[in-house]
């Protein structure tokens, strides 16, 4: 999609600060980050929430995209205090961009509920 700002990211013609990259995700820091470690994993593919990865192919998307977040999370050094990986959908769920992305939170103690 042209007009989705993380498709342009995951093709570069937009320029992000990269972390990983698999033939089916981008992982890349997050620009307002809300953690010392703030990471946003993105399918290439464009899906534009969970609730659309749907089907046996999205499904093993979904898998895949969260096993690369857990080995970002392993590379990154975070396995020792752990870490949040979170996914939003729609507006009520805070989904502020129309393209399935997992945030990879940590480098602090988190709160629950998140609030």
């Amino acid at each position: 999609m042209s007009d989705c700002i993380f498709c342009r990211i995951v093709s570069r013609e937009l320029p992000a600060n990269e972390v990983g990259r698999t033939a089916d995700a981008v992982a890349f820091r997050d620009l307002d980050p809300k953690a010392p470690v703030h990471v946003l994993v993105v399918p290439v593919k464009h899906v534009s929430a969970v609730r659309d990865a749907t089907g046996t192919d999205g499904e093993a998307l979904l898998g895949r995209v969260f096993a690369f977040a857990a080995e970002l999370a392993t590379e990154l050094g975070l396995d020792a205090d752990g870490y949040r990986l979170v996914t939003n959908t729609g507006q009520h769920g805070g989904q502020s961009v129309d393209h399935l992305h997992v945030h990879l939170l940590g480098g602090r103690q988190f709160n629950w509920p998140p609030g």
